[in-house]
């Protein structure tokens, strides 16, 4: 992420969302771990330390910090709907030996697609699917 967060507490309310402790923790997780979780993955994270935390929850907070634009929706695989807490331009590379997920920099200013210069663009994907280099380097050794 391009940025760091001092006090997630007070980066939610300044997003209008009330921090509760669900939130914070979950939107710590995702600033943290920056793995590019599933509603799953951040729920068996966290519930050892927050026993009262269900997966409606997760799904319902992440829901909120998607409408708060403080989080994205990242889908690759069409089964499989995963969340960024960076917000900036950036594309992603799924692995699909080791399912890992990277963040990768896009430099948009460099992108020319003359079919686009008449169309308003709200949305963007930069994503690519194929083998990672750890996994190449394990194949070959």
């Amino acid at each position: 992420m391009k940025f760091k967060i001092e006090n997630i507490g007070e980066y939610l309310k300044s997003h209008d969302i009330k921090p509760s402790y669900q939130r914070i923790k979950i939107f710590d997780y995702l600033v943290k771990k920056r793995n590019h979780p599933t509603v799953d993955m951040i729920f068996k994270a966290l519930v050892p330390r927050i026993p009262t935390l269900s997966k409606t929850t997760v799904y319902n907070t992440l829901n909120l910090f998607i409408e708060k634009k403080i989080a994205i929706v990242v889908i690759i695989e069409e089964n499989e709907t995963r969340y960024d807490a960076d917000t900036s331009i950036h594309g992603h590379f799924k692995c699909e030996t080791c399912k890992k997920l990277y963040d990768l920099d896009v430099d948009v200013s460099k992108i020319d697609i003359p079919e686009l210069e008449q169309h308003q663009i709200n949305e963007h994907h930069f994503d690519f699917k194929g083998t990672c280099k750890t996994c190449l380097d394990s194949r070959a050794a």
